[in-house]
């Protein structure tokens, strides 16, 4: 399978205390706004948890199609709500990692 054109994004989110179910629905009510754009293909959230079964962070693990629907998704208002939203609560910038495949199925 050729996975060149596509647009794979990892999103990583560290909450700041007592602010990890405010930052979880802010994440979660994205899902399904984002699953129904075009260019969508993946739209996975994932946590990490810590020993004490705390969330000590949230995952965005994205496929879009290509660059321009990455594009697109970054200039919708769901998308562009939740950034005003969001970024007071976290510890600290979201970190976005737009990947490259080397090899990929």
């Amino acid at each position: 399978m050729n996975q060149k054109s596509k647009t794979i994004v990892f999103a990583s989110f560290y909450p700041k205390k007592e602010k990890n179910n405010e930052v979880k629905e802010i994440i979660l009510a994205m899902i399904d706004p984002t699953r129904s754009e075009k260019g969508n293909e993946i739209y996975n959230f994932y946590e990490v948890k810590d020993d004490n079964d705390k969330e000590i962070s949230f995952h965005l693990f994205e496929i879009y199609k290509d660059s321009a629907a990455l594009d697109f998704h970054r200039n919708t208002s769901h998308y562009k709500n939740y950034r005003s939203k969001i970024t007071d609560l976290l510890d600290r910038p979201i970190e976005v990692k737009v990947l490259t495949s080397i090899n990929s199925i």
